[in-house]
């Protein structure tokens, strides 16, 4: 099997990092070979977060290279916009359809873009773009947007929605395993 390459973005607090995890832990009980690269700027203050994944038989690498992530997984649709030159052609972007302004935003400097997601679309991107937000809220929280996400992204690959379901349990405490696997569902539904 090719190497497989996908990014996962979003602002500092969405749960970036928990959507990696989900993601490698289904991969590994798939069987693959798979590395992951986590990158924090200034997350803690709603910076930008980036995770890069590759999987296959046998990966040497995390690190995924402009034009090289078949999938890219966006929290913010400002970052799908900073990121979308790492797609690769006849990749794939989820995005969410939230926005989250960046520090210039919110101290004056800067007005967040309007029509984004338009933009990207006719760039000649295959995007699918999904209101996660809302479908966290209606899975019972809206800190779940990372999972809604996840089942998403689950949609696009090889691995069955039982193993998918199984990394969801094995990864996420206990208390929020039912918050999640229905977060997780109405991804995968979507």
């Amino acid at each position: 099997m090719d190497t497989k390459s996908i990014m996962i973005v979003g602002v500092g607090g969405q749960g970036t990092l928990l959507a990696s995890k989900l993601l490698g832990a289904a991969l590994i009980k798939k069987g693959y070979d798979v590395k992951v690269s986590e990158v924090h700027g200034m997350s803690q203050r709603g910076g930008s977060v980036v995770t890069y994944v590759k999987y296959g038989e046998k990966v040497f690498s995390p690190i995924v290279q402009k034009g090289e992530a078949d999938l890219l997984l966006s929290f913010e649709q400002l970052e799908a916009a900073r990121w979308l030159e790492y797609l690769k052609i006849g990749g794939k972007l989820i995005t969410n359809t939230q926005t989250i302004d960046p520090m210039p935003v919110i101290i004056g400097n800067a007005e967040y873009p309007e029509g984004i997601i338009d933009s990207i679309k006719n760039s000649g991107a295959n995007i699918i773009a999904i209101d996660a937000l809302s479908l966290a809220v209606q899975a019972g929280s809206p800190k779940a947007v990372n999972v809604v996400l996840i089942g998403v992204l689950a949609k696009q690959t090889d691995i069955s929605y039982e193993e998918w379901v199984d990394a969801v349990k094995s990864t996420v405490p206990e208390k929020f395993v039912e918050l999640n696997l229905k977060a997780f569902d109405l991804g995968y539904n979507y």
